[in-house]
């Protein structure tokens, strides 16, 4: 296999890290009302744990409100029991048809908490991304073993590899840096 086809394959694999970290820090509170905030929340529907998004339609019709409004009416119990168990920190106020949260504003305390998170949650990403670099290496060497490669591929490989990762690495900062940036102006 050429040194190029190993990094692209793996390329994908940090892809999905950087995806991965995009759809965590949806789901962190910025002390504005976010639909992502619930999105994902696992609501126990005729006995099958299911994402709130695919049982509800979700709005934020005011800075500091998410509704939701249940396809099926008989379900609000049950997205009010999974918003109330949810880690969330949010009173679900039950009217009629609908739900509402009313999302505080975040003390500046609770946003440098919220960043510290977030940077913990980047440096996973970028966890992921190295160890996926260390699997490109052992791929490559594996290859270069085999004769399957020259000495050269391998030096290319290598700084290909860490191309790769600088750029995935600079996504994740990046990423960190807008939601923090976010998070503390509220």
């Amino acid at each position: 296999m050429s040194v190029s086809k190993i990094i692209s394959e793996y390329e994908a694999k940090m892809a999905k890290a950087a995806e991965s970290l995009h759809n965590e820090l949806k789901a962190v509170r910025t002390g504005r009302a976010s639909t992502g905030l619930v999105d994902n929340i696992k609501v126990e529907y005729y006995g099958t744990l299911t994402p709130l998004k695919q049982l509800a339609t979700l709005a934020t019709p005011q800075a500091d409100m998410i509704v939701i409004k249940p396809f099926d009416p008989s379900s609000i119990k049950e997205i009010e029991r999974a918003i109330k168990n949810s880690d969330l920190s949010i009173a679900p106020v039950v009217d009629g048809q609908m739900i509402r949260l009313n999302v505080p504003p975040l003390s500046a305390d609770r946003r440098q908490q919220i960043v510290k998170q977030v940077k913990q949650l980047g440096e996973q990403a970028k966890i992921a991304v190295r160890n996926i670099r260390r699997d490109i290496m052992k791929h490559i060497e594996k290859e270069e073993e085999a004769k399957l490669i020259t000495e050269d591929d391998l030096k290319k490989g290598e700084k290909q590899a860490d191309d790769v990762v600088k750029k995935y690495s600079d996504k994740v900062d990046s990423m960190v840096k807008s939601k923090s940036d976010e998070i503390m102006q509220g």
